[in-house]
């Protein structure tokens, strides 16, 4: 008789073999739940948001009373604007958000020129910070 061991590793050959020709593929293969054109589309999306809160950031830190308020406290706008696009999506969410609502309230007469002031450069100065911090 053989070696008991070829003839064990012939038999677990032929069982594997077997295995693969009866059970079908796709039983074997995954199917994704997210197509890869819905992960494009979610991208898409998050990325037109991030410029979209990106624009509003850069808007709030351009505009004239801002531009003024910077040179008086020595800040550069430069400096700023990159800051900004470094910022993770959170946090720009976050800062858009707040610097469209002092506009807001700035347009609709619920805040001052001075109110405007201080709380442009409390955002400029969280943002100098957050990218500091990294």
């Amino acid at each position: 008789m053989k070696n008991p061991i070829q003839f064990s590793l012939r038999i677990v050959c032929a069982s594997l073999l077997a295995w693969a020709l009866v059970v079908p593929q796709s039983a074997i293969a995954q199917d994704h739940v997210i197509t890869p054109s819905e992960i494009q589309k979610d991208l898409a999306a998050s990325s037109a948001v991030r410029r979209k809160n990106q624009a509003q950031l850069e808007s709030f830190v351009s505009s004239p009373e801002a531009q003024k308020a910077l040179k008086s406290a020595h800040v550069d706008l430069v400096q700023v604007k990159s800051a900004i696009s470094t910022l993770d999506d959170d946090e720009l969410a976050q800062l858009s958000t707040r610097s469209e609502n002092a506009k807001k309230d700035f347009a609709a007469g619920r805040i001052s020129d001075r109110d405007l002031i201080i709380i442009l450069l409390g955002v400029v100065a969280l943002i100098l910070i957050i990218v500091a911090v990294r």
